[in-house]
C-alpha cells in the first residue's frame, strides 16, 4: 500500500466522503449520495469555522477515510478545551489496514496540539466492533449518551 496523507478535506472530496458515510448499515438509511447539495452546503459551513476540521485520508490519490474533529471551548474543567471526533469512516478496501488507528491517533495528536484536555466521541450502540476498537485505543465508555431527533 502506498503512503498515506491526512489533509483537510476540500469540496472535490465530498462525493467520496458521502459514499463512505452511506456505505454502512446505519448510513445507508440516512445518507443520499445522489444529491450532494446539502453536503456541499454543510461543508461550506464547516470550512468557515476554525474550530471544525473535516479531514480525509488519501492513499495513491484516492480518498480512503474521513473524520470530523471539532474543538469545543467551555467553562467546565476550569475552562478546558475539549475535542469531539465525529463521522469516522474508512473505505471498505482499507478496513483492517491500520488506517483507523492512524486516523484516531492523528485526531488525538491534533487535539493535544490545539490545547485540548479531553477528547470525546460517540459511537452508535449497535457498533460493537467500533466500541472494541476505541477501547483498544484507550477510550473508556465512561458516560451514557442521549440524542433527541429533531
Amino acid at each position: 500500500m502506498g503512503d498515506l496523507e491526512i489533509r483537510p478535506a476540500v469540496a472535490d472530496d465530498i462525493p467520496a466522503i458521502v459514499e463512505m458515510l452511506a456505505d454502512d448499515p446505519l448510513g445507508s438509511t440516512r445518507e443520499s449520495p445522489d444529491d450532494l447539495t446539502p453536503y456541499l452546503t454543510a461543508f461550506e459551513r464547516l470550512a468557515g469555522d476554525p474550530n471544525q476540521h473535516q479531514v480525509v485520508a488519501v492513499r495513491e490519490g484516492r480518498v480512503v477515510g474521513t473524520l470530523q474533529l471539532t474543538i469545543v471551548p467551555g467553562l467546565s474543567r476550569k475552562g478546558a478545551l475539549r475535542s469531539i471526533i465525529e463521522g469516522v469512516r474508512v473505505h471498505a478496501d482499507e478496513r483492517g489496514s491500520g488506517l483507523g488507528t492512524r486516523f484516531i491517533e492523528w485526531a488525538v495528536d491534533e487535539s493535544r496540539r490545539q490545547g485540548c484536555q479531553l477528547v470525546q466521541l460517540t459511537s452508535d450502540a449497535t457498533r460493537t466492533d467500533a466500541r472494541r476498537f476505541y477501547e483498544r485505543l484507550g477510550f473508556t465508555a465512561s458516560h451514557l449518551g442521549f440524542k433527541l431527533q429533531l
